[in-house]
């Protein structure tokens, strides 16, 4: 079965937070990260129930559920829900920020 993968307005905003970020840094690993965080959300179309559930899912009423993307201190974590046939992809966080609260 594959899902339809939808990237929210909070998630796209949070994407272009971390781009600009990064790109502040150096404009190529933006660009690379960018690159590689659009395949990584695009393996979410296949079992997106491999990943485990995120720290947020025991604060929010539904199972949110994490994929981790990068290395070291550059990891992120990708929050999505699953409804039906729909991956919902709800913020893109890094990993040293604090859990989301309801």
């Amino acid at each position: 079965m594959r899902f339809g993968v939808v990237v929210t307005v909070s998630a796209k905003a949070d994407i272009q937070e971390a781009y600009l970020w990064i790109a502040d840094q150096s404009r190529d690993a933006a660009e690379q990260w960018l690159e590689g965080l659009i395949q990584e959300i695009d393996t979410l179309k296949t079992a997106p129930a491999r990943c485990p559930l995120a720290p947020e899912s025991d604060v929010f009423d539904k199972p949110i559920r994490q994929l981790l993307y990068g290395k070291r201190r550059g990891v992120y974590r990708i929050l999505f829900l699953i409804q039906a046939e729909e991956v919902l992809v709800l913020h893109v966080r890094h990993a040293a920020r604090d859990v989301l609260q309801a």
